[in-house]
């Protein structure tokens, strides 16, 4: 009996369920009876009927299986339209651009009693039970993870081929088509089925080379229920196709599937290596057979809940990192135009990631960290995702900043104040949150450690060059509540002979739907710690240190339009710099007790936020000592 089956979308990966429907009509299995695609196709074998109505053609024509592959926002929709016609689904990976979307087409699985199957092919291969057992058995020892990889080269029309190519979303719509989520889903849908266990924390790290909106270079770090981590990394900007693998690491053994090839090779304790290669069954022959048999389905939906969880993770992530060119090899054509991107070495890379289970930043990574230049010569770094307690209000910060001769002149998490960050954005009570760290002031009683503290959350660089970039952030309360959004545009700059200018500046937007305070511990009490807004902490390290125009209590508190601080590092270099504003706030500055210069946004009484609060400092990074006039002249420049 020949069973009847729809193709939705014959085009771009559909052509090679084409080929197989050819081959299974050939061998009497099934019969083409319909093609759902808003183009006409051509086909050579059988007379399908062609509609760009799914529902009406499955109605029409009886098919009691449907192929949906179909671009990844339509699944879900597509399916359920198709179970609910009463015809039994294979639909390809990935099976929805959320959880949400997976679990309505679990829905309506549950609701018709039909059949679904996922088209993640791989794990039609027998490869993966073997090293399922072979796992159980503990022939390989104690597991302490899986490592995938993946580095393939795609052209620049790779990423042009449909409207919804490289892009996370689509005229509002989630589409989450990037290199983990889509052409290497199956590495990580392979490694989540070796387990048994359920997802406990994702952690993604996303890049594109490409002009795009999605990731074309990225990696996860998968951590498990039983403790066991999966760490899959993969590119498309490779100068050639390497084989996606995944290695699982024993402590008496270790065995790799290339599961493109269904290959399994296992290294054992006593030294010995043996490969095998394995049989491969069709998902649509194998939901064939489940429909008229009762065999067990091979990729169920609710087996794949894992992945979509991983897919979901990658969706709701920061927007990818743009990789600076200086970091590629771009290939043109005669014309000039761009024909592929690729990152040297970026194979090597994703193998050691498998071997090491470790993220691309982990393995420093040239493009996974953010660099400043000023005019050729790096000058800092910025550290978007700080791994911190929230004790200390993680946010985004600039550190290791240093002159043009090399000196550092920022300072993190110095012992005296672990909560300063280099040189960023901190305020200590906006809307009664912490954005500062450390202890909070309270009214009549000092200092106190609450339950306070928020987080600046980055989400995206609208920018991103070597000279600066321009960023989005999320200010988040600590019950999760985003209390305001931040524009924060930054730049690096020579200026003077032989200085240079960085340039930041910020604008808050008020989400809180009343207007917000800024407070700080001055106005709860504390005299003269109005601090709150840009801030600057020099290495403490640094030896005598001085303050321009004045000494410290005559620059403390001031409104003047520029300050300067001095001082030598351990080394006997010195150093200057000189922080220029035109917004009139009163400068909160520290000397003898620790080195900092910042923004007294509520020097001595509140600040009201109604919608929005704009700032701007830019701050002369020198070597040597300056003298008033010096720093005057340089502040005039800016």
């Amino acid at each position: 009996m020949m069973e009847k089956v729809v193709l939705a979308g014959a085009n771009g990966h559909g052509r090679h369920h084409l080929g197989n429907l050819r081959a299974l009509a050939a061998q009497g299995l099934v019969e083409l009876v319909g093609i759902c695609d808003v183009r006409p196709v051509e086909v050579d074998f059988g007379t399908p009927l062609q509609s760009p109505d799914l529902g009406e053609l499955i109605e029409k024509t009886g098919a009691e299986f449907t192929i949906i592959c179909t671009p990844i926002h339509t699944h879900a929709d597509l399916a359920v339209t198709t179970l609910r016609a009463g015809s039994h689904v294979l639909l390809e990976k990935p099976p929805a651009p959320s959880l949400e979307e997976h679990r309505r087409i679990a829905a309506a699985v549950e609701e018709t009693g039909r059949a679904l199957q996922v088209g993640f092919q791989s794990l039609g291969s027998a490869a993966v039970p073997a090293l399922r057992e072979l796992i159980a058995s503990g022939a390989l020892g104690t597991v302490r993870g899986i490592g995938g990889a993946g580095a393939w080269e795609r052209p620049a029309a790779y990423f042009t081929r449909s409207a919804w190519a490289g892009r996370r979303r689509l005229n509002g719509v989630d589409v989450v088509d990037g290199a983990l989520t889509n052409p290497f889903a199956h590495a990580v849908a392979t490694a989540l089925a070796l387990t048994g266990s359920g997802v406990a924390g994702i952690e993604t790290e996303l890049y594109h080379a490409n002009p795009i909106e999605s990731d074309d270079t990225s990696c996860v770090r998968i951590r498990l229920d039983d403790g066991l981590t999966i760490t899959v990394a993969v590119s498309l900007c490779a100068a050639e196709r390497h084989e996606p693998y995944l290695v699982v690491h024993g402590d008496r053994g270790r065995a790799t599937l290339v599961y493109t090839q269904d290959q399994l090779r296992v290294e054992h304790a006593d030294g010995s290596v043996t490969t095998t290669v394995h049989e491969r069954t069709g998902l649509l022959e194998n939901l064939i057979d489940h429909v008229r048999t009762g065999a067990e389905l091979l990729v169920p939906l609710a087996r794949t809940e894992a992945f979509t969880e991983v897919l979901d993770a990658v969706r709701r992530a920061p927007e990818p990192l743009p990789i600076p060119e200086r970091h590629q090899v771009v290939e043109r054509d005669a014309a000039g135009q761009v024909v592929r991107r690729l990152l040297p070495g970026i194979a090597g890379l994703t193998a050691r990631s498998a071997d090491e289970l470790a993220l691309y930043s982990e393995l420093d990574a040239p493009w996974s960290r953010v660099n400043l230049l000023a005019g050729g010569t790096e000058v800092a770094s910025y550290e978007i995702r700080p791994d911190l307690p929230a004790t200390d209000s993680p946010r985004p910060y600039l550190h290791r900043v240093r002159t043009l001769g090399g000196v550092e002149v920022t300072e993190v998490r110095p012992e005296d104040h672990v909560h300063h960050l280099g040189a960023g954005v901190a305020i200590s009570d906006l809307g009664g949150v912490n954005f500062w760290g450390g202890r909070t002031y309270v009214k009549d009683q000092g200092p106190a450690w609450l339950d306070d503290h928020g987080t600046q959350r980055h989400r995206a660089f609208t920018r991103l060059d070597d000279d600066g970039f321009a960023e989005e952030l999320e200010w988040v309360g600590p019950d999760g509540r985003v209390v305001a959004r931040e524009e924060r545009v930054v730049a690096a700059r020579p200026v003077g002979d032989g200085a240079w200018a960085l340039d930041f500046a910020f604008t808050l937007t008020n989400l809180t739907g009343a207007p917000v305070e800024v407070n700080s511990s001055a106005t709860k009490g504390r005299a003269g710690a109005g601090y709150g807004g840009f801030f600057w902490r020099a290495p403490g390290t640094s030896t005598d240190r001085a303050t321009l125009p004045g000494g410290e209590e005559a620059v403390h508190g001031s409104r003047d339009r520029w300050v300067a601080l001095s001082g030598t590092d351990p080394d006997g270099r010195d150093w200057t710099l000189v922080f220029v504003q035109d917004d009139g706030d009163a400068w909160f500055v520290r000397n003898a007790e620790y080195p900092g210069v910042g923004q007294a946004l509520a020097w001595d009484r509140p600040l009201v936020v109604d919608e929005r609060l704009t700032r701007r400092v830019v701050t002369i990074v020198a070597d040597g000592r300056l003298t008033a006039g010096q720093a005057a002249a340089l502040a005039a420049q800016v």
